[in-house]
């Protein structure tokens, strides 16, 4: 199945997206707008550009657990963005997916400008890849 994976953000949203047989995330692009419709608009056209047939927004849920605001606006972006692709949208904890994607960058010598432009699309992987995770050991729970 064709997933696609958003890191929403106020200035900046990552996507990435997985081959049919959902063992490789690779980052898409990031979304560079501040208007939460117009990104949305953006976001809903990739997904349909890429075929996704499920897409996965990343929860910033608190280190403790809780959702705050950034959560509910997950949330808001994630079920308007299910009205307009017409297709099963689902949260996912994306607890330290930037920092990890910021591991991957140091490792590859990627800093400064060139980390911020790929930045959100390699957190959206990372979401992707814990969720790809999941569903490999959890075959028939969507």
């Amino acid at each position: 199945m064709k997933i696609m994976a958003v890191d929403y953000g106020d200035s900046r949203t990552g996507l990435a997206m997985c081959d049919k047989g959902e063992v490789l995330a690779s980052p898409l692009y990031t979304i560079n707008m501040k208007d939460f419709d117009r990104c949305l608009e953006m976001t809903a056209e990739a997904a349909r550009e890429n075929k996704a047939e499920l897409i996965v927004v990343g929860n910033p849920i608190n280190m403790n657990g809780t959702e705050g605001p950034r959560s509910e606006k997950c949330r808001l972006f994630a079920d308007r963005l299910k009205e307009l692709v017409g297709v099963d949208v689902r949260m996912w904890d994306e607890r330290s997916s930037t920092v990890t994607a910021i591991g991957f960058m140091n490792d590859v010598n990627k800093r400064g400008k060139k980390r911020k432009e790929v930045l959100d699309s390699a957190a959206a992987a990372v979401i992707l890849e814990s969720y790809l995770a999941w569903r490999k050991n959890h075959p028939g729970e969507v």
